[in-house]
């Protein structure tokens, strides 16, 4: 019989309403059983798209046994990290603190007041088993105990990433960014790109990072470091060969072997990183990889209202990558007497090239323009035989059974790939770029934006009740988001809603004694305790993202206390960030900012479009852009008229307008 998931609208919680497991969904009904009861509550939390979690699911919640512990002794909750980040968030500090290592699937264990006494990642069955009974034991002999360690471990998790309000007046430099660089740079992997440890996750804000260190410094070590990154991650296993995309991290070091889900939040910010590469190196590779990016976005994740969904699963039949995976066999099959080529070109082997016997993850060890010199091709040659092959591979593939898909659209996630969507926009000026985020920008409006600047999470067809509210980071992605989607378009439109939203953001999630922003809105649930998202992580953490938005919309509104607060921030995070740069990437964007010169850019005339767009050419981090033929922000005041100008400006001071974009150019020197 179905559990109490099977009115869930979540793919993660439906993916176990059938356990034998007595699972509830986070809530009162099961909140009050555990105190009612005196019972331990089990807070299991996962996401669809997770390799583990279902592992530990077929393994441990679909055996009676485990089960029977479970409902005997237990109040089991199940969490989907991606509906109820501030659940996880709460619960990922307290296995970090327990363990000194998280992820998914996390298994916590709390009093019947919600507070950790134990946590884990997965566990094996048996594992689990003498896990469950230890602390049934421990509870039932020890509980003055269990209520000591649990008031430890609650007082830890309040008191990680606190910050103080900083006084401090800090003039930024950029020696301060030579700082950053010298301690990343041990770090790197020459030969391999990324750093030097596995598993390698594309981490894109830290590479943003470097392609900015790359841009004022010209340091000969960063590009090096930069390119070989981009190289391997866009030739490697871990970017997907025939039908583009990426996946979330390599288990090894050589970008080869992924984890096969594929995530939105990974795939928008790599859209950003790979659009800036390009107009930083001007790479054919860089331009190919955009492309196939929204290739499979277009075909595999919009919805038919223009939301994007959130992630494609792992497994497909119970396997692990088998959707993606190929034998020579099936190969030569497939290609007849092309493949030998192909093969090599693939990197396709009798033996395999994973663990997996005979079995091929396809990857590139070189670029097309080495691999044709060394066959002695033509290089159209050869594109035209890989162009034609790997549309009979995806053909052949498309017959396979394919991975589920996680049909909820998040706010956040899509405002991530929206962004990224509106740099692709600036580097390549391809319209139809342009019109997905069009598509996707009014559905958010339409479907996650109320009248008062709030936000909503999720969005799925089958929700039922209240809509969950947004967190942090839905606030602080969608408003990056219609920011860069003013800078492409110069509708005004877009700038007020970031403005309508910030507001919003202001008024409900800040932290007046760390100048921070909590990640909850202040109407949100009570947890055990309120969390700020200080650091960067897979994705920038929200604070950052708030302060980079801060500071971009007090340029463009000329309204110096959101700079202000926006200083504020990175000045509090400051000395972290100096002893851990990795983990500050995206702060270390908004120092770039300070340390250097800050530009605004504004293009007027007849011709601001055609500008615009040779502009967007050049990489030129460091700016913000606005323009068109009217408008009503305040640097624009005076300065419209059918002759098309360019006037740079910095600090509340604007040069001479230029007619020519080589012109405004040396005025950003």
């Amino acid at each position: 019989m179905p559990n109490r998931l099977f009115s869930e609208t979540s793919p993660y919680l439906l993916q176990h309403a059938n356990n034998p497991v007595d699972w509830y969904p986070w809530g009162m009904e099961a909140l009050q059983k555990a105190r009612r009861e005196n019972k331990l509550i089990i807070v299991s939390v996962g996401y669809s798209a997770c390799h583990w979690c279902h592992v530990m699911e077929h393994e441990s919640f679909e055996d009676p046994e485990v089960a029977a512990i479970m409902n005997e002794h237990f109040v089991s909750i199940k969490v989907d990290r991606e509906e109820r980040p501030d659940i996880d968030q709460i619960y990922m500090t307290a296995v970090q603190l327990i363990s000194g290592r998280g992820g998914w699937p996390m298994n916590v264990v709390c009093l019947p007041d919600q507070r950790p006494i134990y946590g884990g990642t997965y566990y094996p069955k048996d594992n689990w088993k003498s896990v469950l009974l230890n602390l049934v034991e421990f509870w039932k002999e020890k509980p003055g105990e269990a209520f000591k360690y649990a008031e430890q471990l609650t007082s830890g998790i309040k008191e990680a990433e606190i910050l103080n309000l900083s006084d401090d007046e800090i003039t930024y430099t950029p020696e301060d960014l030579d700082e950053l660089f010298k301690v990343l740079k041990p770090s790197f992997d020459f030969e391999d790109g990324g750093y030097n440890r596995y598993p390698k996750f594309p981490m894109p804000n830290n590479w943003q990072f470097l392609i900015r260190y790359a841009y004022f410094t010209q340091e000969p070590i960063a590009i090096q470091a930069l390119e070989k990154t981009l190289d391997k991650m866009a030739l490697g296993g871990i970017f997907d060969q025939i039908g583009g995309g990426f996946s979330r991290y390599s288990v090894d070091r050589y970008w080869h072997i992924p984890h096969f889900e594929k995530m939105l939040y990974d795939n928008g910010q790599l859209l950003s990183l790979y659009s800036e590469a390009y107009q930083f190196f001007k790479r054919d590779l860089y331009k190919t990889t955009v492309y196939e990016i929204v290739s499979w976005l277009q075909r595999e994740m919009v919805a038919p209202n223009g939301g994007f969904y959130s992630a494609l699963d792992a497994d497909s039949e119970g396997v692990e990558g088998k959707y993606y995976s190929f034998t020579l066999s099936e190969i030569e099959g497939i290609l007849g007497e092309e493949s030998p080529l192909i093969c090599e070109y693939f990197d396709i082997t009798q033996k395999g090239n994973w663990e997996e016997e005979k079995t091929n993850v396809l990857r590139r060890k070189v670029s097309d323009s080495e691999f044709a010199q060394s066959k002695g091709l033509p290089l159209t040659e050869l594109q035209s035989w890989v162009e034609k092959a790997r549309n009979q591979l995806f053909e052949y593939r498309g017959k396979r059974v394919r991975p589920g898909l996680d049909n909820k659209i998040m706010a956040s996630w899509n405002g991530l790939m929206l962004k990224g969507l509106t740099d692709a926009y600036k580097a390549f000026s391809d319209r139809q770029f342009l019109d997905l985020a069009f598509r996707n920008a009014s559905f958010i409006k339409k479907n996650l934006m109320g009248e008062k600047g709030q936000l909503q999470r999720l969005y799925t067809e089958e929700l039922k009740g209240t809509p969950p509210i947004a967190f942090l980071d839905d606030y602080a992605f969608v408003v990056d988001a219609f920011i860069g989607l003013y800078e492409v378009t110069f509708d005004e439109i877009w700038l007020k809603d970031a403005l309508r939203l910030t507001n919003y953001v202001l008024t409900n999630f800040y932290d007046p004694g760390t100048g921070m922003l909590y990640y909850t809105a202040q109407t949100g649930e009570e947890l055990i305790a309120r969390k700020h998202e200080i650091m960067d992580n897979v994705i920038p953490a929200s604070n950052s993202a708030m302060a980079l938005n801060l500071y971009k919309l007090g340029h463009f509104f000329d309204h110096q206390p959101f700079i202000d607060q926006s200083l504020q921030m990175l000045a509090s995070v400051f000395p972290s960030l100096k002893a851990y740069p990795s983990a500050y990437s995206n702060w270390a964007i908004l120092l770039f900012n300070e340390a250097y010169e800050f530009f605004e850019i504004a293009v007027t005339g007849e011709e601001f479009e055609k500008k615009r767009k040779e502009i967007e050419q050049h990489f030129i981090p460091n700016k913000i852009i606005m323009g068109g033929l009217a408008g009503e922000l305040p640097l624009l005041e005076d300065k419209f008229n059918k002759d098309t100008k360019i006037y740079v400006c910095r600090n509340k001071s604007c040069l001479l307008p230029v007619k020519d974009v080589e012109e405004a150019l040396k005025q950003l020197k």
